[in-house]
């Protein structure tokens, strides 16, 4: 008798060994039953293990500077036509301050890659200020800080940790060495950045990577190649969403870009079987997926993602910063995206999480540490999808 994808399903989950071929299977999905099949149970390990709650990161994108040459970013250093900027202090310190007035509990400062000294002792005075101005009674130890800043020494990193930031995104784009080689100079080096994230774990960051989705000449095994690496290199956080071109980028015009439906499906997948592998990692709804589809981000959300990063980045600099065309929000200011994200999360059943920091429960469990550090109280919430019961309780009984 042919077994159902439900109970195929519920055989990977059981037996938890997520050998390559499952995962390719699972991202070849085609028929729109198995693909909601997967998506409820994805939705339904995030309640299990993370609860329904949405945490919010104040996104602060404080320079477009950059000494790298990625080939498919719009801000890469080759580009002439982008005009430079870096935010003023004040400006990223008051950026910082409306997040924790507005409850958000944590912010991501973020930028192009430098790695000069000016650049690392300006963020470590930077940050230190944060900490001190965003101090209040619901957040007693500041805001939570999320660095996306690039490749940096050991010392660096230990000088940024010491400083108050305790998470670090270092996205990968791609876990294949070869697709990695095309997407880069030859001065940009795979190993390089493998070992950032190695030494971010021992610094003793939260480490977050990610990967692009449905980039020219990627197949589905090489997808199932990152998912398996984020579960090698044990990562607490991802980010990831479909490639999308920039007009300015210098990835070779004849490369065939996969159909938009393509790379969301994909993307959806990757969020939903990520979900269910890594179970109490952080994943966010990237930006990315609202580019492609203007529900995109709620639909992140119902594959298992539970991390939006708003724009809170000043207006008069925020179109400087697009690494690929079309990035929504480029126009509305901080406050109309906090408005918005909170009637986008509300119409998939979920809540925001305010005033607290959102740590990834991966990281509190595997360091023996309280789940929910800097967490404000959640209030219950009921989250559409029961279907995924059907998938779970054959795992559970199992």
């Amino acid at each position: 008798m042919a077994v159902s994808f439900d109970e195929e399903l519920a055989r990977i989950l059981r037996e938890q060994k997520w050998l390559k071929e499952d995962l390719v299977s699972l991202l070849a999905l085609q028929d729109p039953e198995a693909i909601e099949s997967l998506r409820a149970a994805a939705e339904a390990m995030l309640l299990e293990q993370c609860g329904a709650g949405v945490n919010l990161r104040g996104l602060i994108e404080f320079s477009n500077l950059c000494v790298c040459d990625c080939l498919y970013c719009g801000i890469r250093k080759g580009n002439r036509v982008v005009e430079r900027y870096s935010l003023s202090d004040d400006e990223i310190i008051d950026s910082a301050r409306w997040c924790a007035e507005k409850g958000y509990g944590s912010v991501v400062l973020q930028s192009g890659e430098r790695r000069d000294r000016k650049f690392v002792d300006r963020l470590v005075a930077n940050i230190r200020v944060i900490k001190e101005v965003t101090r209040s009674e619901k957040q007693p130890n500041g805001v939570g800080i999320t660095l996306c800043v690039g490749e940096q020494t050991r010392e660096d990193y230990q000088r940024l940790h010491e400083a108050g930031a305790h998470r670090y995104l270092l996205r990968m784009e791609t876990s294949s060495r070869e697709l990695f080689a095309a997407l880069h100079p030859a001065t940009q080096s795979y190993d390089n950045r493998l070992a950032c994230l190695k030494t971010l774990r021992e610094v003793g960051f939260m480490v977050g990577t990610g990967v692009m989705i449905g980039i020219p000449g990627q197949t589905i095994e090489q997808l199932a190649d990152d998912l398996l690496f984020f579960r090698q290199l044990d990562i607490d956080m991802i980010g990831m969403g479909p490639y999308i071109p920039h007009a300015d980028a210098a990835m070779p015009a004849d490369l065939p870009v996969p159909d938009v439906a393509t790379r969301m499906d994909l993307a959806f997948k990757m969020i939903g079987i990520a979900r269910l592998m890594l179970r109490d990692v952080n994943i966010a709804a990237t930006t990315a997926l609202q580019a492609l589809d203007p529900v995109g981000r709620e639909r992140g959300l119902r594959f298992g993602a539970n991390v939006i990063m708003p724009q809170v980045t000043p207006l008069h600099v925020r179109k400087n910063y697009t690494l690929y065309d079309g990035k929504p929000c480029l126009e509305d200011s901080a406050g109309q995206c906090a408005t918005c994200l909170e009637q986008r999360i509300d119409s998939v059943g979920r809540f925001i999480r305010y005033d607290g920091w959102g740590d990834s429960a991966h990281f509190a469990r595997r360091n023996n540490l309280p789940v929910g550090m800097n967490e404000a109280p959640a209030p219950h919430r009921h989250v559409p999808g029961q279907s995924a019961n059907k998938i779970i309780k054959l795992h559970l009984k199992q």
